[in-house]
């Protein structure tokens, strides 16, 4: 009974409290019926709502400049409640080829379910863009910028711009460049979605995901969140918190240590071409400088030789970890071919110029001289 209408709350705590419940409680009808007529505020049950997680998605709205933020229990999770709240059944989207597996499946096989169609065009290709605007009944451009693997950027002003002439929706997954590097909402999109499981809570110990925007637009997701699920848990969330509070220093070392490894890399003879943005040699860097205040931590490049020189590669390296992923404190290295898209047939592989001499090393918070040592030792190996 001692609990049974309420118990003492700590509010000068340093840290945000874990509030671990799954319902809430009214102390008298009364009381619901005002939260249900909205005269007073109230949470009634864990799947619409949690303070830990709010305290959360608050801290996140202010960093993106957004009205509103909504957290979810992943990425994908966000990505795919984001596409079957705001794109009509037998709607049309356009996306770009350069992009994380699992969302062009999504995209692939489970939008058709529902009569959604979509047009895949290069990152760079305006005039394609402006094709599919006239050509179909467009509802969202979802891309990412910078894209998984390959970096490449998309002009999220300009996009912005030539979707609104058409009352297109523009979401951008900004998971490469955190809002710490890039602002898409200030560029113009109208959305922006990220895996926090990577730089946002950057310790490769939860998984989250979270989308950002006006209220209005976030409303609508979250109404549908409501009824799919996926929601955070309030111990993920308090993770999440405790990462964002060393993002900046974080992303701000990953950013100058890859940019340093890029340069290096570009230079050696058993390197045949990287992929980062901050690199002049890069196709958008032109638009990478002009939208971006950094360039990330993940540096994609391509060995000269086959798989199995790069498989040697990948081995003798003694400092990151063989993993998927990025964004956390530990470096991460792996062969998209194999890591990704093993179960493909090279032909099909080379489709998405995913190939098997590509690398993809995802800087951690390492010393960049220790990193070095280690990238050249190992290339001296092959």
């Amino acid at each position: 009974m001692a609990e049974r209408l309420g118990r003492g709350i700590v509010t000068d705590a340093i840290t945000t409290p874990v509030v671990n419940t799954s319902v809430y409680f009214f102390k008298k009808t009364a009381d619901l019926i005002d939260w249900k007529e909205k005269r007073q505020f109230s949470y009634e049950y864990g799947r619409y709502g949690n303070p830990t997680t709010a305290v959360l998605e608050e801290k996140m709205s202010v960093l993106e400049g957004a009205e509103s933020t909504l957290f979810l229990a992943s990425g994908m999770c966000t990505s795919s409640v984001m596409f079957l709240a705001l794109v009509p059944a037998g709607g049309h989207i356009i996306t770009t080829t350069d992009c994380y597996r699992r969302t062009r499946i999504f995209i692939a096989n489970m939008l058709p379910k529902m009569g959604i169609t979509a047009t895949i065009i290069d990152p760079a290709d305006v005039d394609a863009l402006e094709a599919a605007l006239e050509n179909n009944k467009v509802s969202l451009f979802f891309t990412e910028t910078p894209t998984n693997p390959f970096q490449r950027c998309v002009d999220i002003k300009l996009v912005s711009e030539l979707c609104h002439r058409k009352g297109v929706l523009v979401c951008i997954d900004g998971t490469f460049a955190t809002p710490i590097n890039q602002k898409a909402l200030s560029l113009g999109a109208d959305l922006v979605v990220n895996s926090a499981t990577k730089y946002i809570a950057g310790h490769h110990d939860v998984l989250a995901g979270c989308i950002s925007g006006s209220e209005k637009l976030i409303s609508q997701v979250r109404s549908f969140h409501f009824i799919l699920g996926g929601t955070l848990s309030p111990n993920s969330a308090y993770l999440v918190i405790r990462g964002m509070k060393t993002l900046h220093l974080r992303v701000q070392h990953q950013n100058s240590t890859a940019l340093k490894l890029a340069k290096l890399l570009e230079t050696h003879p058993k390197v045949k071409q990287v992929y980062y943005p901050g690199l002049s040699s890069h196709p958008e860097y032109a638009l990478a400088k002009r939208q971006m205040s950094g360039f990330g931590g993940v540096v994609c490049f391509d060995i000269d030789g086959d798989i199995m020189r790069t498989i040697k590669f990948v081995d003798a390296l003694k400092i990151p970890y063989i993993a998927p992923s990025f964004g956390g404190v530990e470096s991460i290295v792996n062969q998209p071919a194999i890591m990704s898209y093993w179960d493909l047939p090279r032909s099909e592989r080379e489709k998405y110029r995913i190939y098997d001499n590509t690398v993809r090393f995802c800087v951690g918070v390492e010393g960049y001289q220790d990193l070095k040592d280690d990238i050249l030792q190992a290339l001296e190996v092959i």
